[in-house]
């Protein structure tokens, strides 16, 4: 049978100039190859154009879950006619108003054919589009290395690698990447953080905040209550200590140990409980010291807080506590009761978290947890609801992690106090050294000489020796920091406890750190009456 010839009344005829016969050859190939049918020639009609998805798009996972494919309203009259596949398998073609939408199924990633095909309106031809695609839906590999700071005033270099298809970025400028993914810039000094973003051509982005201040610099301070803040002469005392030069620092609570936060805070929950004091004015406090020459240091306890404990008891919340075997709120004997909140609750690890947002926003330079542990008791006493599979070690490193993460953007510092026996009895209370030193800028270990066993590190009267318990103790932790830019800043004595302690004795705790390197501290006494003869003036570099 002779081929059919395209006649003169065909609707795809149109008079045109003669073509050169080179072009006449290769349109009757093309036609040739593409339209052959039983006993007769066809060819492909341009047809209608497939709307939402391009030849050669990837897709990210967000975006492969949201694509639709539709054809236009030119073909809708044949429904009929039309079909389509999705790597082979056919794909349900349904009228949306005046065009067709092609159902298509959850994308997986990896490539894909989509091929919509079928008769034309135009006697004797077909048409078909084809359409190559890929949804790549895993997030870039990025890898940056924690800068080593060794002058906080020069610039800093940052240093890491990425997907080799991917686009990087620290602090939104584009940086040069290499074969390898590798790459190397260096940020201003002054830049609190660097925040790395590598972007791959779906658009899916991986991005990590890494400090770019590196050390926390020597830190020499004093705890001072919030309602001692609002003392004229407590202020006026440890002020002058930092205008005397022996002082460069104020650790000032933003929330104590009985749950209350020293000013009007605006955290949700803060207020909902009546935990919002308003003993200082936080930005004026804040201003003050600052303009004496010194930073702020905010103290948050964190997870002994009795105000978030009996209100989450008295609304039935009981999984935000620490409860007994029998359900009951654990108090362990002299913590009191409805006094320590489950770390392991997420409404409670927000509560802290949010404080210490809260505190840098408002400018306090550190965020220093406290009571950041479990109650101290046999484990079997108690249980934590919500924990899951990980250990108490585990659930306190993560909730220091993530407030290191919401703090980054800010910053500040995170300080984490812990009891001296933490750095050889990470179970005891929860305090696993070796793994904080991983997610904070410092770690304050409380060596107070009077709160130490007799013969603890060979010390038969620790009280009576303040140098060697001092000392000895702290070596325990400088080895497990060692290696980091993990500070060891130690919390000093400055009261008498069982020992009358006086000038000397602090001293020779300040020595005793000084022995190991350690030149920050934090001097604690109660009721912020400290003896500035025990200090130093500190040196100006």
């Amino acid at each position: 049978m002779s081929p059919t010839r395209i006649s003169h009344s065909s609707p795809s005829y149109r008079p045109r100039r003669p073509a050169r016969r080179g072009a006449l050859i290769a349109t009757a190939t093309a036609l040739a190859l593409t339209g052959a049918g039983i006993g007769a020639w066809t060819f492909l009609a341009p047809g209608p154009g497939i709307q939402g998805l391009s030849d050669g798009t990837v897709l990210d996972g967000r975006k492969a879950a949201q694509v639709s494919a539709y054809v236009s309203a030119e073909a809708a009259g044949a429904k009929n006619k039309l079909h389509a596949t999705l790597d082979g398998t056919a794909v349900p073609v349904t009228a949306e108003g005046a065009r067709l939408k092609l159902a298509l199924p959850r994308l997986t990633e990896g490539r894909h054919t989509l091929v919509v095909a079928g008769d034309s309106s135009i006697p004797f031809a077909s048409y078909r589009k084809v359409v190559g695609f890929s949804v790549d839906a895993t997030a870039p590999k990025l890898e940056v290395a924690a800068p080593v700071v060794k002058d906080g005033a020069a610039p800093v270099t940052i240093t890491g690698r990425a997907s080799t298809d991917a686009e990087v970025t620290v602090n939104g400028k584009k940086v040069p990447v290499d074969k390898a993914g590798a790459f190397k810039v260096t940020v201003p000094k002054g830049t609190p953080v660097a925040t790395i973003a590598a972007v791959d051509r779906a658009g899916n982005t991986t991005t990590q905040d890494v400090s770019a201040r590196g050390r926390r610099p020597m830190i020499r301070a004093a705890h001072i209550t919030a309602i001692g803040w609002g003392d004229d002469t407590l202020r006026g005392n440890i002020l002058s200590l930092v205008r005397s030069g022996k002082l460069n620092a104020i650790e000032l609570d933003v929330k104590d140990e009985d749950g209350e936060v020293g000013y009007a805070s605006q955290v949700p929950l803060a207020r909902q409980i009546g935990a919002a004091k308003g003993y200082y004015d936080a930005r004026k406090a804040v201003a003050e010291i600052h303009k004496a020459g010194a930073q702020v240091i905010g103290r948050i306890v964190a997870f002994r807080d009795p105000k978030l404990g009996a209100a989450s008891w008295k609304a039935g919340k009981r999984d935000q506590l620490v409860l007994t075997p029998a359900g009951q709120p654990y108090d362990g004997g002299h913590y009191g009761a409805l006094s320590f909140t489950n770390f392991a609750n997420p409404v409670v690890r927000k509560y802290n978290q949010d404080l210490a947002v809260e505190a840098a926003r408002l400018g306090f330079d550190d965020v220093l947890y406290d009571y950041v542990r479990r109650p101290d008791g046999p484990l079997s006493h108690m249980r934590f609801p919500g924990i899951g599979g990980a250990t108490p070690e585990q659930s306190i490193t993560s909730f220091v992690a993530d407030t290191r993460t919401a703090l980054r953007p800010h910053g500040k510092y995170l300080g984490v106090s812990v009891f001296g026996i933490a750095a050889t009895r990470p179970t005891e209370i929860a305090q696993d050294i070796g793994a904080l030193v991983k997610v904070t800028d410092y770690i304050a270990p409380m060596v107070y000489p009077s709160h130490w066993g007799p013969g603890e590190y060979g010390v038969a009267q620790p009280d009576t020796a303040p140098y060697a318990i001092v000392q000895r103790s702290l070596a325990d932790f400088a080895r497990q920091a060692k290696g980091t830019q993990t500070e060891i800043v130690p919390w000093l004595q400055d009261f008498s406890m069982g020992s009358t302690y006086g000038p000397t004795q602090v001293a020779e705790q300040i020595k005793a750190a000084a022995a190991n390197k350690m030149n920050s501290f934090i001097l604690w006494n109660a009721g912020a009456r400290y003896q500035g003869a025990a200090l130093q003036q500190i040196a100006k570099h």
